[in-house]
């Protein structure tokens, strides 16, 4: 069985042409109402004759919909079946999602996305958007995904459980699927669909500030964390080397910074479910490494290149601020 899945905030016409042009004897489609306003009841009846459509009142975010949806998908349907969610605003072909739940059907394990082509026709704010997202999510897992925001995704029953269990109820949902998926070494499989942007993507209702941060917090949270580490860091380092050799002033500083790195990673950044032991023995691996890191580079800085110790720390801390964020993100707090 193949299934549609839409989630649905405040519709236009669109969605029932979309709905309506669907082969059902191909496809059972599942539309989940966003919580949209009574002036949309005429068009989500209108899609009623194509597709089962499920309503709640209150807006709760594009994640909440698609979760809702999989959670009436796994409660209706046997197992061995293929979902592709597309969204509402006519972006999406069928016959793109009727590829991607092909690929699906011979690869049951595999992640599926479509991957829309950035061209001339698309909007600047989804260009700027999609390529800070790809070099973000490169970052974080090291896998070059060309098209992170996409809605167009497939995937078979076999993932359903996983993807139900994935924090995130607006657009960071579907950033969240992507990193925990990568996490757990996942296939992931983009086959290029067309590209549509209808009115130059107006109807989006993405927002811009607060999708955002939804979106990236995780490595928003790291950065702060890391920067307020780094200034009690500096300040300690600055203060123990008017008394102390500069080795004995970054030692006692990098401490002092790491001990407080640790704690605000493992409750806020990450918010690990790990056993709290087993990350801090990993941590103190981790922070001994980049310890004896700091210091070889510090002194490397100072002494062979020749520059200012206190610029020659700065410029060390950046350097190390990606390896750390690196093996955290994948080793230590990783769950799984």
């Amino acid at each position: 069985m193949m299934i549609i899945l839409i989630p649905a905030y405040e519709p236009t016409d669109t969605l029932i042409k979309l709905v309506s042009s669907i082969d059902s004897n191909k496809y059972d489609i599942v539309i989940v109402n966003d919580g949209s306003s009574k002036h949309y009841d005429n068009i989500f009846n209108r899609c009623k004759p194509y597709a089962k459509v499920i309503s709640y009142k209150e807006n709760k975010g594009k994640g909440y919909a698609l979760k809702t949806g999989l959670q009436y998908i796994k409660e209706k349907y046997i197992d061995n079946y293929i979902v592709c969610t597309m969204d509402s605003d006519g972006q999406h072909k069928i016959k793109d999602a009727y590829n991607l739940m092909s690929y699906v059907e011979n690869n049951p394990d595999t992640y599926v996305l479509g991957k829309r082509m950035r061209g001339d026709n698309t909007p600047l704010r989804s260009r700027i958007g999609n390529s800070i997202t790809r070099q973000v999510y490169k970052f974080i897992t090291k896998l070059d995904i060309y098209d992170t925001q996409t809605g167009l995704r497939a995937f078979s029953s076999k993932l359903v459980n996983l993807l139900l269990s994935i924090e995130g109820n607006r657009f960071d949902y579907e950033m969240n699927a992507l990193l925990s998926i990568s996490k757990l070494n996942i296939p992931i499989k983009e086959i290029k669909i067309d590209t549509i942007y209808i009115d130059n993507n107006t109807h989006s209702h993405f927002k811009t500030i607060r999708d955002s941060y939804l979106i990236y917090k995780n490595i928003i949270k790291f950065t702060l964390a890391s920067i307020s580490s780094f200034i009690i860091d500096y300040l300690l380092f600055i203060i123990f080397s008017l008394i102390f050799t500069v080795t004995l002033s970054n030692i006692l500083a990098r401490i002092v910074s790491a001990t407080f790195n640790f704690i605000v990673n493992y409750k806020v950044v990450f918010e690990s479910k790990k056993s709290k032991v087993k990350s801090l023995l990993s941590y103190i691996v981790l922070a001994l490494l980049i310890l004896i890191l700091n210091t070889i580079l510090i002194n490397i800085f100072i002494n062979i290149i020749g520059i200012n110790r206190y610029i020659s720390k700065f410029i060390v801390e950046i350097i190390l601020f990606i390896f750390s964020y690196y093996v955290q993100s994948k080793l230590i707090f990783k769950e799984g």
